[in-house]
């Protein structure tokens, strides 16, 4: 029997990562519940274990006394002295208690206790080992499915992934290898429990780590993800180095190292914008590809309420396929965002205007001034030959009124 325990002892160790001291802990609080169930006493036993041999035995300890009032805790000190003439009262006898011995109902108990420690101790092992990659990557394999959960087997243990962490898109069948982000890791009433996720938005922060070693080292850094898991998913980045472009670094060269994460993400869209400090410039990118022309913000502070106009003919683009660019722009800068269209606004800031706008104004206004002195000109121009014949006195005035365009144009 000793081989065939540590046997046991070894496999339970490699199969459920349980120590033999605490299956050893195991047993020996299980032989004390069956002695107290047999024997309706608990406090006189102890358990001693022979590691060499694997063998346990289970001692009832007596104390020596000139007259025996409750057997199970007193040995006479006649008995005594008959095993060994040096025992004296007050002295403890340990006698071996069989298990053999045990009814039927104290070896259920026994059983009972020992499954309950090997799953906490199973409990507690997988809570301490996995607890390191919460908020992780970490590659699975599919097991099987229902209506609830995807079981996801990630080294000797069954994680869950709820329906709402799984991609709408994407279809789990047994044996797919997946890589998942862990959520959580904690303990119910069956034991422990991990929770994975492909929908999570650190999901994409985890996979772009991976491609980008600058983000990884910090030197470019993730500001705000926005997403709608399989379909698309802005994130912010902005440079800690002025020589580094963020987002040509995240996207790579060719957009290799962003198509690496559109692939594992199923082809999901990823638009990358640069953060700015200025929320009026940061609502701006966040809204790319639409064209913005100004940004205004309400003049309570407590509100973070933006108004953007825009193009009329960029109004669909900067909404979205069912308003899904603003929304998500929207999460991306934590401002409530109004769009409007340019034709039915009818005051705009001008110091939320673009400066091209503006010099776009001022050279409209100049060139319409121009054309006011340009006429009179093309009219002289185009005069008849009578009238280039006139007196002396009509070429002075032409000459005169000449004189004064110039100093129109000099203005």
């Amino acid at each position: 029997m000793s081989k065939e325990m540590l046997e046991a002892f070894a496999t339970l160790e490699k199969t459920k990562g349980i120590k033999q001291d605490v299956i050893v802990e195991a047993i020996e609080a299980a032989l004390v519940a069956a002695y107290k169930k047999n024997y309706n006493q608990a406090q006189n036993v102890d358990v001693e274990f022979d590691e060499r041999r694997g063998n346990f035995k289970l001692l009832a300890v007596k104390t020596v006394v000139e007259e025996v009032h409750d057997d199970r805790l007193e040995y006479s000190l006649k008995d005594a002295l008959e095993i060994n003439k040096a025992y004296e009262i007050g002295d403890e006898i340990k006698f071996e208690v069989a298990p053999k011995n045990f009814g039927r109902i104290a070896a259920q108990t026994a059983k009972q206790v020992i499954m309950q420690h090997l799953r906490e101790a199973e409990r507690n092992h997988i809570i301490d080992e996995y607890s390191q990659y919460e908020d992780e990557l970490i590659t699975g394999t599919v097991e099987r499915s229902d209506n609830r959960f995807v079981y996801v087997k990630i080294g000797n243990v069954e994680a869950v992934m709820p329906h709402n962490d799984q991609m709408p898109n994407e279809t789990y069948n047994p044996q797919d290898q997946i890589r998942v982000l862990v959520t959580h890791v904690g303990s119910d009433a069956k034991g422990a429990q991990i929770t994975v996720s492909r929908s999570a938005p650190n999901m994409v922060r985890r996979l772009f780590e991976q491609e980008v070693p600058e983000i990884f080292d910090g030197t470019v850094e993730i500001v705000s993800i926005a997403r709608e898991a399989g379909d698309r998913t802005k994130i912010a980045v902005k440079s800690n180095d002025p020589n580094i472009d963020p987002v040509g670094t995240c996207v790579g060269q060719r957009g290799a190292r962003v198509q690496n994460v559109v692939n594992e993400l199923d082809g999901e869209n990823i638009d990358v914008v640069k953060y700015e400090e200025d929320p009026s410039d940061f609502i701006a990118n966040a809204l790319n590809p639409a064209e913005v022309i100004a940004v205004q913000f309400s003049d309570d502070e407590d509100e973070k309420n933006a108004l953007v106009i825009v193009p009329d003919y960029q109004l669909s683009l900067a909404i979205g396929k069912k308003g899904q660019n603003v929304r998500l722009a929207a999460r991306l800068t934590n401002y409530k965002i109004d769009i409007r269209p340019e034709s039915e606004v009818e005051f705009v800031d001008e110091g939320t205007k673009p400066d091209d706008a503006d010099s776009g104004t001022e050279v409209e206004s100049e060139a319409t001034e121009l054309t006011e002195v340009i006429e009179p000109e093309e009219q002289d121009v185009e005069s008849t030959d009578d009238e280039a014949v006139q007196g002396d006195s009509e070429a002075e005035t032409a000459e005169s009124a000449n004189d004064e365009g110039e100093d129109i144009n000099e203005e």
